[in-house]
């Protein structure tokens, strides 16, 4: 009894200061009551679904956006304007917060930048000139089977049976996708195989990402190899003529708002996003963007680009997927992380 008293009065003094009080706002009373507990949760949930609509749907979107970019905007200059911006608003910003960056940073996000940027998503851009934005999201999500046989060629993973099954779906996945184009020989086939030097190379960046000396700083960590990234990118595409093949004055709208949607959304919303809910869930609940991303840009891209949904398309939609949810649940049988030092761990989320 006596210990239930302090609980009551604590209970009827948080009463006490959340009943409505009279204030003068304006020159016209009104009524103003303190948020309660279930407010700030309610405002919390709000703020997960949004961050959590932002990965699931944004980050599908933006293949189909990186499609209406490079329409007449050369893929390396897209992807450095686009990389170059969001990369220096948010380093811009950790340095507001604090975050100073150090050599070991900036040699750490050079190898990242080059994995993930130049050749992860310049090779992205480039493919998405002769490959649809659906297909390209699909042949993406192969990272999770390109990252568990890395782990496993370093000795940081084994493979189960269940992830062995899984690689097993996703090759058939790709060889579905893949196997017309192999006999046509055309364009489209250089366009997919550039995809998934893509996707293999962010894995790569994913596997090695714990040797290096990333910031500990969320935004650091992500804005310095973005920042990198871009800064190869541009170089790249001054290299390869480019920029003197771009000519602003035939650049469509289309292109135009491709681009800023990258940049704004893709980018700069998505990413903080992704953070902030790193900081706030299980990493496995953030990780099942994985599975949606590819759904989000298939249907995005038969509905507004008229990218066909066949069949084949079909079947490999559910091989795919299928192979990363069964390679998902050999990691958690096996129990043998791939990555060691958590608080810097670069998490297996490639997005567009």
């Amino acid at each position: 009894m006596f210990r239930e008293q302090p609980a009551q009065i604590l209970a009827l003094h948080r009463q006490k200061f959340q009943q409505p009080k009279l204030v003068n706002i304006g020159g016209r009373p009104v009524i103003q009551t303190t948020p309660t507990r279930s407010t700030t949760q309610r405002s919390e949930s709000i703020k997960v679904a949004l961050a959590f609509a932002a990965i699931y749907l944004v980050w599908g979107s933006t293949y189909l956006a990186i499609r209406y970019a490079v329409e007449t905007i050369p893929p390396l200059v897209t992807a450095g304007i686009r990389h170059t911006t969001a990369g220096g608003i948010l380093l811009a910003w950790a340095c507001l917060r604090g975050y100073r960056p150090r050599r070991e940073h900036w040699v750490a996000g050079i190898v990242l930048g080059g994995l993930f940027f130049l050749v992860g998503h310049g090779t992205l851009h480039w493919a998405e000139q002769h490959v649809a934005s659906g297909l390209a999201a699909l042949l993406i999500a192969t990272e999770p089977m390109f990252i568990l046989l890395l782990s496993w060629a370093t000795g940081q993973q084994r493979i189960s049976r269940i992830s062995a099954l899984g690689l097993a779906a996703g090759i058939v996945g790709v060889a579905i996708l893949t196997g017309v184009e192999w006999s046509a020989k055309n364009a489209s086939l250089l366009g997919l195989l550039a995809v998934l030097t893509g996707s293999l190379s962010w894995a790569a960046g994913v596997v090695i990402s714990p040797k290096l000396k990333l910031p500990s700083d969320a935004l650091g960590r992500t804005a310095v190899p973005l920042v990198c990234g871009a800064v190869m990118l541009l170089a790249t595409a001054a290299v390869t003529g480019e920029f003197q093949a771009l000519h602003w004055s035939q650049v469509s709208l289309k292109s135009i708002a491709g681009l800023g949607y990258l940049i704004v959304f893709g980018s700069i919303v998505a990413f903080t996003a992704y953070t902030w809910l790193l900081q706030r869930c299980p990493p496995a609940i953030v990780a099942t963007h994985t599975y949606a991303n590819p759904v989000v840009a298939v249907l995005l891209g038969w509905l507004l680009a008229g990218e066909a949904l066949t069949l084949r398309v079909a079947l490999a939609s559910v091989a795919i997927l299928g192979a990363i949810m069964l390679i998902r649940k050999g990691e958690h049988i096996t129990k043998t992380p791939v990555i060691a030092h958590e608080p810097v761990k670069v998490k297996s989320a490639q997005c567009a």
